[in-house]
């Protein structure tokens, strides 16, 4: 069972040999310490945040593509001044005040981020969708399909062997 956001789009040869299932849709939101004149904002535009220098997720990595994606078609060059593999990492380094960050929207607690806010960039960005894959071919066992099912109700043990069949 993989889990994974950009690597189980269902496209590209690789993924024939899985069948993938929409597992949940999540956003992009951006952080700032309290207080930072992005918080004035009426609406975030792409154009304020380039404004500033960025810390977001390494290239490749948690919908990274989607960010640089939205800002090359806006015409847009960033300064994306450090990158980092864990949403942890960049607030941290928002915290301390080396730029502002773009995270996952699901990393961003108010209560354990307090010295942070979160602006809400969801018209900025494009939706990622989450994906549960199986392999074709291999066996899965009870409890596997009760994971998926607990994951998303919809993916019964039926859903997922009917999928399993079709490739």
């Amino acid at each position: 069972i993989g889990i994974a956001t950009e690597a189980l789009d269902g496209s590209g040869a690789q993924n024939q040999n899985c069948a993938s299932f929409p597992f949940y849709d999540w956003h992009h939101l951006v952080v700032v310490p309290e207080g930072h004149a992005l918080t004035g904002a009426e609406t975030l535009t792409l154009q304020a945040l380039a404004e500033h220098p960025l810390i977001t997720y390494h290239a490749g990595y948690t919908g990274r593509p989607r960010i640089d994606a939205a800002f090359t078609e806006a015409g847009l060059a960033p300064d994306v001044v450090m990158s980092a593999l864990d949403a942890d990492v960049v607030k941290t380094y928002v915290e301390v005040g080396l730029g502002v960050g773009i995270i996952a929207s699901m990393a961003f607690d108010a209560t354990r981020d307090a010295g942070l806010r979160a602006i809400d960039a969801a018209h900025l960005f494009p939706t990622n969708t989450t994906r549960i894959a199986v392999r074709r071919g291999h066996y899965l066992r009870g409890y596997a399909y009760r994971f998926i099912e607990e994951c998303s109700p919809a993916l019964t043990a039926a859903v997922v062997k009917g999928a399993l069949e079709e490739g």
